[in-house]
């Protein structure tokens, strides 16, 4: 059992570490906005992470086999939602190249409180890596012959581990050097993660 928690442990962080959504989303809001909205967005994403495990540690795999439409509306729905964001972030990249002041001075508007967690929450439950990794290599470990106690183990761990991994991510990219790195070149960045964030949704909406 010892060797499953572990085997597991490796596996999802490898997969955390890969980037995609998620960092990108916590890395960009820590660097614009400030670490306590970062910590918002993380408490965001291991929610998301704790609904995607709960229903894998169900049956999400079988759960997806068997009801075909419910998987397109998953992949089509996010899909969306990533390009929303990713043009978002586009906007906000055409404007800061608008400004005519350094962007030393220039002001970014926090977002209303709360909406740094809901936007973490629906990044991570539309992100097409937890559909792919919870729907197959997270299920592959978890066999009909591990126990209910060895479920809610692993739940725990996948839960804590994502909120650790983000954590961390969120305090490197809060650091003045990376606040001020990241107001240099603003616009680059955020057009960077628009582009990525509009290629991710793109990918689920016509490969699904």
């Amino acid at each position: 059992m010892l060797m499953l928690f572990l085997t597991v442990a490796m596996v999802h962080l490898i997969a955390l570490m890969s980037p995609g959504p998620d960092f990108f989303f916590v890395s960009q809001t820590a660097a614009s906005r400030s670490r306590r909205e970062a910590m918002m967005g993380v408490v965001g994403i291991s929610l998301g992470v704790m609904v995607w495990a709960g229903v894998a540690l169900l049956g999400l795999n079988l759960i997806l086999q068997k009801m075909a439409w419910l998987h397109q509306i998953i992949m089509v729905g996010g899909g969306l939602y990533l390009c929303w964001m990713g043009w978002q972030l586009l906007r906000s990249a055409r404007s800061q190249n608008a400004q005519t002041a350094p962007a030393e001075e220039v002001k970014v508007a926090l977002p209303k409180p709360g909406r740094s967690f809901i936007r973490g929450l629906l990044t991570n439950l539309s992100n097409p890596k937890a559909v792919i990794y919870f729907g197959s290599v997270f299920s592959l470990f978890v066999g009909e012959d591990v126990g209910a106690g060895a479920r809610w183990g692993l739940f725990a761990l996948i839960t804590g581990e994502t909120f650790i991994w983000f954590t961390l991510v969120a305090i490197i990219f809060a650091l003045p050097a990376m606040r001020r790195g990241y107001q240099r070149m603003a616009k680059w960045i955020d057009g960077l993660a628009g582009v990525l964030f509009t290629g991710f949704g793109l990918h689920l909406i016509f490969t699904r």
